[in-house]
């Protein structure tokens, strides 16, 4: 959805700056969608030849290397605002923000093959550390927590009762 909206919103820039055709469409969204294959590809080789053993499936990389498309959105929508001063002040901050994200929970769905034993963030003592995830010998993402997993059994009616 954001890479959609990302060529999409590339191209309303093309068009304020007058610049725009139909064909740019095409263009940036076959551009766009070879550089991610190419970084999808780039990261699958890379954790194949630092013989990392990942959790991580093909369609989690992908779904990882959207989440630029974002901040690109942020970005060129600041710097139509902004002009160009704001556009790299976004993309930086953009930027930055990814990059946390990527490094804090990326390295948990990652665990070298030669390691003799568990490895955690944070070591055995980190009172993060849950005892599953001690005993299981690797590190994983936490498991998803479902958003209707907190109501109450039974049916729910909204609004007031009426009899």
């Amino acid at each position: 959805m954001a890479f959609i909206t990302y060529v999409l919103l590339a191209g309303m820039a093309l068009g304020i700056q007058k610049r725009f055709s139909p064909e740019v469409l095409g263009l940036c969204a076959s551009t766009a969608l070879v550089w991610v294959m190419l970084e999808v590809l780039a990261l699958l080789l890379g954790v194949y030849l630092a013989a990392v053993r990942s959790e991580l499936s093909t369609f989690h990389l992908l779904a990882y290397s959207g989440y630029k498309y974002v901040g690109m959105i942020l970005s060129v929508l600041t710097g139509l605002l902004f002009g160009s001063d704001g556009y790299y002040v976004a993309l930086a901050w953009t930027s930055s923000a990814l990059m946390y994200f990527i490094l804090s929970f990326l390295p948990g769905a990652l665990s070298a093959d030669s390691s003799p034993g568990p490895r955690q963030h944070g070591g055995p003592s980190s009172p993060a550390a849950s005892p599953a995830l001690l005993d299981s010998g690797r590190c994983s993402l936490p498991a998803p927590h479902h958003i209707l997993a907190d109501l109450p059994p039974g049916p729910v009616t909204p609004g007031p009762h009426r009899h």
